[in-house]
């Protein structure tokens, strides 16, 4: 088994990359890639940089390169419910990208053309593993869409918006790209983000919390990758 670990920022990733065993790195189209193992599984962990198309293109070449049995995005994400505080997990149960509007025409909003669909697919294997992780820790660990835009969602109004429209859970700037990298290449797709700044947060309390959500989110991924390996996970 081969997991791809996908994280936006040095905070999310970096301390990952120094704890693999045995580390091969290699570079492709600006991105580092190292394979290692962690709490005995196989990983390749990237660094994609903030945005959809640093997350697409990392996705694509590490599906390609390296051929991983799932692909799981970690980091930090905006809360969209009232429920939510810093540190606390949201596991996705779909992904969508709320920035693709094609509504003129009569679609809905975030439809992804080609496929037509608005929420992308996310393993239920992993998810549920994932609950299962958390709940072994006694981490608060809630389950619904992540939006993903290329915009820091900071405003109450858009943050409703989303939520009403899509369902979702929390935001971000990636997962959506990588989860349509997956999808149309037929991987297995997880997201595990935790809290950094709460529904009436702002970038203030993202800036303040932002190390805090990240390493609460590589305590779930330590978990996760421990039962993974005693449980012989599938995808």
């Amino acid at each position: 088994m081969l997991i791809g670990l996908i994280g936006a920022m040095a905070k999310e990733i970096d301390d990952i990359v120094a704890s693999l065993e045995r580390p091969e790195t290699q570079t492709f189209c600006g991105i580092r890639y190292t394979c290692g193992e962690l709490c005995g599984v196989r990983v390749v962990a990237a660094k994609c940089g903030i945005g959809k198309v640093f997350a697409a293109l990392c996705a694509a070449v590490m599906i390609d390169r390296y051929h991983p049995d799932l692909v799981l995005n970690i980091g930090v994400a905006g809360a969209l419910r009232e429920d939510l505080d810093i540190a606390d997990i949201v596991i996705a149960d779909s992904a969508v990208e709320h920035d693709i509007d094609t509504t003129p025409i009569g679609d809905p909003p975030g439809l992804v053309s080609g496929p037509n669909v608005v929420h992308m697919p996310v393993s239920a294997e992993a998810r549920q593993a994932l609950l299962r992780s958390a709940a072994r820790l006694g981490m608060k660990a809630v389950t619904g869409a992540i939006a993903t835009g290329d915009q820091f969602i900071e405003r109450l109004e858009d943050k409703r918006r989303l939520a009403g429209v899509f369902g979702a859970a929390a935001c971000d700037m990636e997962g959506g790209a990588i989860a349509q990298v997956a999808m149309t290449a037929g991987v297995p797709y997880a997201a595990c983000r935790a809290v950094s700044d709460t529904l009436l947060g702002n970038g203030q309390e993202y800036a303040v919390n932002a190390e805090r959500a990240a390493r609460a989110g590589m305590r779930l991924l330590y978990a996760f990758l421990e039962d993974a390996k005693e449980n012989a996970y599938v995808f």
